[in-house]
C-alpha cells in the first residue's frame, strides 16, 4: 500500500493536533514509540484513515552508541506536553496522506527525523 506523494507540500495546514493530551491513541502508542526508541528507526509502519496501525507491528529498529543516550525521552512518562514542529509535521502528513505505508521513519532524540515512502505515479 505505497503512498501517493513523497514529501509534504508547502503551505499545507498544520494538524490541529498541538499536545499530546490532543492526540488519538493511536498517536500517543506511536509517539510513545519514537520516545522509547530515541535513537533508531520504524519501519514498514501502515497507515489507515490517517492513524498510525500497530498490527502487523511494524519493524523497530534501534540505535545503540556506546556512551551514548541510549534510554528512552524523559518526556516518556509525562501525561502531557506541547508537540514538536516535527511531530506536527509527520501527523500532518498522516492527516493529507491518509492511507499508505512508511516504509522508513527515522528517530532522533525521540523526534521523527525523515522518512522514506515509496510514491505511486499518478
Amino acid at each position: 500500500m505505497p503512498v501517493s506523494h513523497v514529501a509534504p507540500r508547502q503551505g499545507r495546514k498544520p494538524s490541529s493536533d498541538r499536545s499530546k493530551q490532543d492526540l488519538s491513541a493511536a498517536r500517543v502508542d506511536l509517539l510513545e514509540l519514537m520516545q522509547s526508541i530515541n535513537f533508531g528507526r520504524i519501519e514498514r509502519l501502515r497507515i489507515r484513515n490517517g492513524e498510525p496501525v500497530f498490527d502487523p507491528h511494524p519493524v523497530v529498529v534501534r540505535e545503540i552508541k556506546f556512551g551514548g543516550e541510549n534510554g528512552p525521552r524523559p518526556e516518556l512518562g509525562n501525561g502531557d506536553f506541547l508537540l514538536k514542529q516535527q511531530v506536527v509535521e509527520l501527523f500532518a502528513f498522516f492527516d493529507e496522506t491518509r492511507n499508505g505505508v512508511i516504509d522508513v521513519l527515522e528517530i532522533k532524540h525521540g523526534l521523527p527525523f525523515r522518512m522514506i515512502v515509496t510514491e505511486v505515479p499518478a
